[in-house]
Parts: C-alpha cells; structure tokens; sequence
C-alpha cells in the first residue's frame, strides 16, 4: 500500500483515506493502485459490508498529480490497465456499499469518483469541479454519461464543457451528493451516516446495492472504455502539453 494512501478496517467496515496533505492529495499512480487494492478487497471479502473514502488536509483531492500522471501513462500500444482505470472500474463493479466524505476542493476525478459512490456526505462550504477541457482532456469514470443523466444536458455541458465549479448545494440539487452538513459537523453526520448503514443486516444492504446498480452497470464500463481510449490519445497532444505548462506557469511552477 501507498503511504499516501491508509486503509484501515474497523469491524466490517474497511476505510480508505487520502494522505498526501501537502499536495492537497493530488493523486498518484501508487495511490490510484492502492485505492484499487483496496476496493477490489472490499469486493471479496464477505466480511467488509461498508467501504468509505476520505481525504486528510484541507481539500477531499486536487484530483491528479499531473506531472507523475503524465510520467507514468502507458504509451500507445502497451498494457492500458493502468491503476486508476484499473480503481474506477473497481468502483463501478463493486457490490459494497461506498461512502465519501467530501470538504474542501474535490477535483477532477475528486468529483468524477463520487458518481460511483452510493453516498456521498460533504460539508455544505465544499467545492467541485471537473476541469478536463481545460487542461485538454476528455471526461472520465463514465462522467460524460452519468452528469448527463443526473443534471441534464445543459448543466452537464456547464460542468463537462466549461469546466465550472459548483458548491455543495447545487451537487445535491443534482444528485451528486446525498447529504449536505455545515463543515464544523461534517464529521458528526459522516458518522451517523456510516452507524446507520452498519446497523442494518449486511445481506439486504448488499442486495439493495447491487439493485441499485446493476441497470446502467455494462453502459457504464463500456463508457469507461470510450472515453479512456480518448484520454489516453490526449495525454500525447500539443494540447495538453501546452495547457500543462500554462497550469505550472500560473502556480509559479508548484505541483
């Protein structure tokens, strides 16, 4: 497992927490591996019937580490089951209840991984935001058919086209998010969130689940696949080459 990445299990109910607080928890390839390590578990092991994700620091993720991203992309032709594939498919497929605690900034596939939650808790002061066009990439995790879905066409282009952010309130208004608590009791309402479920018998939680998720389950993993074919061709463009270095250039060359 990634130190930036703590899996730890309580009972039957196994946590995973973003630990890289001082990159905002810009995700890695290691930590995308070790988060797809831990909710493929999840998935086999009929001991755990709750999976939670949080982040540690003041924001839930800045979403990818760029540069190490970049890095570490397969180039064309070599194996594509790279870890953060590899995790969103974990999440799409998994047949245990996912919840997120959300504060701060959620960006990027800080957002896009919540639509693959079944609950999402976040402080009524957080922030989303799915920058791709920006940056010269496509949507990803299935988002350019889910935000759609949830929020209708015209929204979806705001979020998807224009990259806009929102706050917490239109998230729930959308469906994105499931509760919304004042940033001082988010923590109290994760947790009473997180006591209901594990009250309830474990069999009909998972059964429910999977109810809930098996209709739009293959049009999702084929979605996916779409749009990694297109994002894994944008991460070689004059594109995002340029629009990395205008990100770096305007952060005075931070990660």
């Amino acid at each position: 497992m990634s130190e930036n990445v703590l899996v730890g299990q309580d009972g039957r109910h196994l946590s995973i927490r973003l630990n890289r607080p001082e990159s905002r928890n810009a995700i890695t390839v290691a930590m995308y591996a070790a988060m797809a390590d831990a909710v493929e578990q999840a998935g086999s092991d009929d001991g755990i019937d709750l999976v939670t994700i949080s982040g540690e620091g003041v924001d839930f993720t800045a979403g990818n580490d760029l540069m190490d991203f970049m890095a570490e992309m397969p180039q064309p032709g070599e194996n594509t089951d790279i870890p953060v594939w590899r995790f969103l498919r974990a999440m799409a497929k998994n047949e245990v209840p996912i919840i997120a605690k959300v504060h701060g900034n959620a960006i990027g596939i800080g957002t896009t991984m919540l639509f693959h939650c079944d609950l999402v808790v976040a402080a009524d002061n957080a922030r989303f935001k799915m920058p791709f066009t920006e940056l010269g990439l496509v949507p990803e995790a299935a988002s350019s058919l889910i935000m759609p879905e949830l929020a209708g066409r015209r929204a979806a282009a705001r979020y998807l086209l224009l990259g806009e952010s929102f706050g917490a309130a239109e998230a729930k208004s959308v469906g994105l998010v499931s509760h919304v608590a004042p940033a001082g009791d988010l923590d109290a309402k994760f947790d009473e969130v997180v006591t209901t479920l594990l009250s309830r018998p474990p069999e009909a939680m998972r059964l429910t689940q999977k109810l809930l998720r098996t209709s739009d389950r293959h049009a999702i993993l084929e979605r996916m696949d779409h749009e990694n074919g297109h994002f894994a061709e944008r991460l070689t463009s004059d594109e995002l080459k340029q629009a990395v270095m205008q990100f770096f250039a305007a952060r005075g060359g931070g990660n």
